[in-house]
């Protein structure tokens, strides 16, 4: 029920009824809202300006992540950048020491690298689209750096190889000939000492006193060392691997024994005149899978461009008849 307000009026002195005029209510009325939109834009201030908005919020978060993830970046940039500066020195040095050439300056490298347009590409997009970009490229880095991290690998395997080659292929001569006056027959026909008939003479004779170290001539090993009743006497044959093959005959005694590694240089037995033999001295042959070849083109480690144009006058103007 409403209430109904009275006042006393001093005039008729009586009680009346209070009645309050439109434009006092209407006053009133706009006095009432404009305190509460007052009041409401104070609030809404102090509750943006302390408490973040949903909106505030997930830029906030958005912009802590992309940070976190430029972190990350950064870090993995870091160690992509000192991976590359490790397989660029290798670079270097497999060209210098290897191909002996002259390895790509970093300068050079650089400008390979420094695209124009992929500047402008970066300055076209926005950060968010910048990290996702640089995580493209440092993921495509990384995938470059394990491949050739893999080739290098695969290049020092075989430069091994290829230092275990060269230390197998015979290239000394089998006796100390520093006179290079022990080469009594060389490789071709010769008369057969034995027969007077003309035979291929397959390898090298070294004529030497009985007793003479015999040297391996290539890394390699052992396949037989005994004495041979088809003409080489005590002989041995090593296999130096790479299709590379060694014969040593007519030894007054041997070193070594069969399945024995041993390595060029390395005392393998002494100089005699056992088998078919007029005389003491080393029979030496080089086979290449398993074809006969001439051995005085195997003594490059041991002589000096003169002494192996002399050596091949020797033995291609020496006896006309072998020793075996």
């Amino acid at each position: 029920m409403k209430k109904i307000k009275y006042y006393f009026n001093t005039n008729t002195l009586r009680y009346e009824k209070l009645v309050t005029p439109l434009r006092v209510k209407l006053l009133r009325f706009f006095t009432f809202i404009a305190a509460a939109l007052f009041t409401a834009f104070i609030i809404v201030s102090l509750a943006f300006r302390f408490i973040p908005s949903p909106g505030l919020k997930l830029a906030q978060m958005r912009y802590a992540k992309m940070r976190q993830n430029y972190e990350a970046l950064a870090e993995q940039s870091q160690k992509l950048q000192q991976e590359m500066s490790f397989l660029e020195k290798r670079d270097n040095q497999v060209y210098r020491s290897i191909f002996e050439a002259n390895p790509l300056p970093d300068s050079a490298r650089a400008k390979l690298t420094e695209q124009k347009s992929e500047f402008d590409k970066i300055a076209a997009i926005n950060d968010e689209e910048l990290g996702n970009e640089l995580a493209k490229t440092l993921n495509n880095i990384s995938a470059r750096i394990k491949y050739q991290y893999a080739s290098y690998n695969e290049i020092e395997k075989l430069i091994k190889n290829q230092s275990a080659k060269l230390a197998s292929i015979p290239a000394i001569q089998p006796v100390s000939n520093r006179d290079l006056d022990r080469i009594a027959s060389g490789f071709g026909m010769r008369i057969d000492p034995v027969y007077g008939t003309p035979k291929m003479h397959k390898g090298l004779d070294f004529t030497a006193p009985q007793g003479t170290p015999i040297y391996a001539t290539g890394d390699g090993v052992v396949t037989t060392a005994g004495f041979d009743r088809g003409g080489f006497g005590n002989h041995v044959i090593i296999n130096n691997g790479y299709g590379y093959e060694t014969l040593f005959g007519h030894m007054v005694r041997i070193k070594v024994h069969a399945g024995e590694r041993v390595k060029r240089g390395e005392v393998i037995g002494w100089v005699g005149s056992t088998g078919k033999s007029t005389g003491p001295h080393c029979h030496y042959e080089v086979h290449i899978n398993g074809r006969e070849v001439d051995p005085v083109y195997f003594f490059y480690n041991d002589l000096t461009p003169e002494q192996f144009d002399r050596i091949l006058k020797i033995a291609s103007t020496g006896s006309a008849k072998s020793l075996d």
